[in-house]
C-alpha cells in the first residue's frame, strides 16, 4: 500500500571458504529482503582464490527478479559477494544511487551496501567534495563508502578503516563492507538498524533479517551487537566492540511493519511482537463487534492477536490480487487509489451486515484506509472500528525510514475525532506509546516519529 511508511534497504553477504560461486545465494537472500526496498537491487562479488582479486558488480533498477536472470548470475563468479535491496529515503530513486557501491583505489577495491540514513552524510560529501572526489550520485551510502576509502590509506586494514569511519557517524545504519578478501559488517552504536549473523557449513552469512539466512540454508547464531564490527574472513570470524555503548534505541516500527513475519530481532519473534500488541489494543480499547479482519499484509497479525484476546471472531475479508503491480509507484495520487481496489476485493458474504474491527498498523497520510472503509460499507458493513497497532506519527524519521514531516502526516494535522470522520470510521483508536513495551518487553527502543525524542 501507498499510505504505509517504507525501510530504505535490506543488506546481505555471504563468504564460504571453498572454490565456489555465491551469487545465486545472494539473489536468494535478497528476495527474502524484497519487502525491505522495491526500486533496486544490486550485488558485488568475488573469488578470494583469485590472483587479482577483481570485484565484479551489477545493479539495476527494479525487483531483484526483474533485474537478475540466469546469465547476469553466471557472469558474476566468486566465493565472496554482498547484495542490496534499495527503497529511496536519502539521495533520488536512480541508478546512480542503487547499491552496492564499488570504488577502487591505491590498494585495492571496496564495495559497500548500507541501510539506514547518515545524519551528518553532508558534512562528509562536503569535505571529500573540496578535497576532489567526484560523487556518483547523492545517496549517503556513497560519501559512506569514499570516506572508508579516505581512511583505509591510513590505516593497516579495512575493518580498522571501517570502525574509524563509524566513529564519526550519526544516524542509524547496519552497513557491509567487502574487500576482495573479507566481509566487514557494522551496526549502528544505537541498534536502530538490524543486522544478524549466520552459519553456513563452510562459511557466515551477514545480513539485515534471520529471514534471509532461512532462504539460504544458514543457522541463525546470533544477531550483531549495536555498535560492533564484526569481521569474516575464510580462516575466522572477528568483532570489534570499541563503539558499543549502553544505550540502545532499536526501531519499534521493525516489529510493527518493516520486518518479515518469520524474522527474530534481537531475541524478539516478530509474529509473537504482532499478536501481543493486537492483544494490547484489545485490552486498552475493546468494542462490541461481529468480525476482527487486519489490512493486508501487515494488519492480520495484529488482527489475529485482537481476536484471541477479545473473542470476536477473526475472519479473513479482502481478497488480494497478487499480479496487481506495486501501488507506491503510480504517478498519481488518484491513479493510487484506484490501485487500492484493483489490488484487494471484499468478500462480500463475510462482511454483509456484520459489525467490524479493522486493524491497521499505521496510518500515514490516510488515503488507503479511507478506501477500505468504504469498499466494506458499499459491501454492506454496518459498522468499521479501527484500531491501529501503532500510536500516531507526528514527527518526521530522521534514521531511513520514510516517515514524512508536515503536512503529510495526518494525526499531527487533526484531532483523532477530525481524522476517524475524514476516514469513515465508526470509532478510531491508536495503540498508547506505554503499550509498545507489550510488544517487545524491556528491549530499548526508538519511538521518536510518536514521541520527538531523537536517540543521538
Amino acid at each position: 500500500m501507498n499510505d504505509k511508511p517504507h525501510e530504505e534497504c535490506g543488506v546481505f553477504g555471504i563468504l564460504i571458504n571453498k572454490k565456489t560461486d555465491v551469487s545465486r545465494s545472494i539473489y536468494y537472500g535478497l528476495n527474502a529482503l524484497q519487502h525491505r526496498g522495491q526500486e533496486s537491487a544490486g550485488m558485488a562479488v568475488c573469488d578470494t582464490h583469485g590472483e587479482k582479486g577483481n570485484i565484479n558488480a551489477y545493479k539495476g533498477m527494479g525487483l531483484v527478479s526483474e533485474v537478475f536472470h540466469e546469465d547476469i548470475l553466471k557472469s558474476l563468479p566468486g566465493n565472496i559477494g554482498i547484495g542490496h535491496v534499495r527503497y529511496s529515503t536519502s539521495g533520488s530513486s536512480s541508478i546512480e544511487n542503487a547499491q552496492p557501491f564499488f570504488l577502487k583505489y591505491l590498494k585495492g577495491t571496496i564495495a559497500l551496501v548500507h541501510n539506514g540514513n547518515i545524519r551528518n552524510a553532508a558534512g562528509i560529501r562536503n569535505e571529500l567534495e573540496q578535497e576532489g572526489y567526484a560523487f556518483q550520485g547523492s545517496s549517503d551510502s556513497e560519501a559512506v563508502a569514499a570516506r572508508i576509502i579516505k581512511e583505509r590509506l591510513k590505516t593497516d586494514s579495512i575493518e580498522e578503516a571501517v570502525t574509524r569511519v563509524a566513529a564519526e557517524l550519526k544516524g542509524g545504519y547496519a552497513i557491509i563492507v567487502m574487500s576482495p578478501k573479507k566481509l566487514v559488517g557494522i551496526r549502528d552504536p544505537l541498534g536502530l538498524k538490524p543486522m544478524c549473523l549466520g552459519k553456513l557449513e563452510n562459511g557466515y552469512v551477514l545480513a539485515s533479517e534471520s529471514a534471509a539466512l532461512n532462504a539460504v540454508g544458514a543457522k541463525f547464531v546470533r544477531d550483531i551487537e549495536p555498535g560492533e564490527v564484526v569481521t569474516v574472513t575464510e580462516r575466522s570470524i572477528t568483532g570489534e566492540q570499541s563503539l558499543i555503548r549502553e544505550r540502545k534505541a532499536h526501531c519499534i516500527f521493525e516489529y510493527i511493519y518493516f520486518a518479515r513475519l518469520d524474522s527474530s530481532i534481537d531475541g524478539i519473534d516478530v509474529y509473537d511482537a504482532r499478536i501481543r500488541g493486537g492483544q494490547s489494543l484489545a485490552r486498552r480499547y475493546p468494542v462490541d463487534a461481529d468480525i476482527v479482519t487486519g489490512v493486508p499484509e501487515s494488519g492480520i497479525t495484529a488482527a489475529a492477536g485482537f481476536s484471541r484476546e477479545s473473542g470476536i471472531p477473526f475472519r479473513i475479508v479482502f481478497y488480494k490480487n497478487s499480479y496487481i503491480g506495486r501501488t507506491f509507484i503510480k504517478p498519481s495520487q488518484e491513479e493510487r487509489e484506484e490501485a487500492v481496489a484493483q489490488k484487494l476485493s471484499i468478500l462480500r458474504s463475510v462482511v454483509n451486515g456484520k459489525r467490524i474491527v479493522l486493524i491497521d498498523d499505521s496510518i500515514v497520510r490516510g488515503t488507503t484506509i479511507r478506501k477500505l472503509i468504504e469498499m466494506l460499507k458499499n459491501a454492506g458493513a454496518k459498522e468499521v472500528h479501527v484500531r491501529i497497532s501503532s500510536p500516531p506519527f507526528k514527527y518526521p524519521c530522521y534514521y531511513g525510514t520514510d516517515i514524512p514531516s508536515g503536512k503529510q502526516l495526518i494525526a499531527d494535522n487533526y484531532t483523532k475525532d477530525e481524522l476517524r470522520e475524514m476516514i469513515g470510521a465508526d470509532s478510531l483508536e491508536y495503540m498508547e506509546i506505554e503499550d509498545l513495551s507489550d510488544m517487545v518487553g524491556d528491549l530499548q527502543i526508538c519511538r521518536a516519529c510518536f514521541d520527538g525524542d531523537y536517540a543521538d
